[in-house]
């Protein structure tokens, strides 16, 4: 008998990954093992608790279970599906490294600076406007470096990697829709903008993004969770980073 596979996530563009190459593989007519999907709660802090971290030594989400196998990190799951669950989303061969490529791409640059944007204008009401002028200018400089690189990827391809969807826009995409919620500006940049469109009108995305959800909230999350979150810095650790470093700062 196949063993299930338990996914720890969040409703996160990390988590988001995980849950849409789940419901692209399921789309594509790959048979899967049961799943089970434990939402992880990750503003009270759940992702500390004894149990995630059993799954994920980092406590970041998403975590994943199969068998004896434990795996953090979205775009290691992500390789991991691709080569338990063989599909055209991780192509072989040489087309398997210009995916790879892009996902390490996504991994080391867009994900940290569209996530790192986001943590400044979506969670961090709390922390005084004058503290965030150098990281939002920053981070929103090399958001549109990247935007430019992708641009050109893109021209004349209907996804990243070429004419077959794959891992490599799996990763992309969430960060990209979110690009509101982060104040990032694409709409200078017309291939990726008709990318977001075209990728976001799969039915597996479209599935894959309700996952860990609350029911309404799937595209837009009410006033009253909006509310929650920006007032919810005091939670990052990043947060408390910021007020002891500007504290010392002030001292000295």
């Amino acid at each position: 008998m196949t063993q299930p596979l338990a996914l720890w996530t969040a409703a996160t563009p990390n988590g988001w990954k995980v849950s849409i190459m789940i419901e692209e593989l399921r789309e594509i007519g790959v048979a899967l093992p049961s799943i089970e999907v434990i939402t992880v709660d990750i503003m009270n802090g759940e992702q500390f608790s004894d149990a995630f971290t059993a799954v994920s030594a980092n406590q970041k989400i998403p975590g994943l279970v199969h068998g004896d196998i434990r795996l953090m990190e979205s775009c290691a799951i992500l390789q991991y599906l691709g080569e338990r669950f063989p599909s055209s989303l991780y192509p072989s061969g040489a087309d398997r490294y210009d995916v790879l490529q892009w996902l390490t791409w996504q991994a080391a640059g867009l994900g940290p600076t569209f996530g790192n944007k986001l943590s400044y204008t979506r969670y961090m009401a709390d922390v005084p406007d004058e503290q965030k002028v150098h990281p939002l200018t920053r981070f929103n400089v090399e958001a549109q470096r990247l935007l430019r690189v992708l641009d050109k990827q893109l021209e004349g391809k209907s996804f990243v990697c070429g004419e077959d969807f794959t891992i490599a826009d799996i990763a992309i995409f969430p960060w990209i829709r979110g690009y509101k919620w982060s104040k990032i500006d694409i709409t200078l940049h017309p291939n990726v903008l008709a990318w977001k469109e075209r990728v976001h009108q799969r039915p597996g995305v479209k599935r894959g993004l309700a996952y860990g959800a609350k029911a309404g909230e799937e595209e837009q999350w009410s006033e009253e969770t909006k509310r929650k979150y920006a007032s919810g810095g005091a939670f990052m650790a990043s947060n408390q980073t910021i007020a002891e470093s500007h504290s010392e700062v002030q001292k000295g």
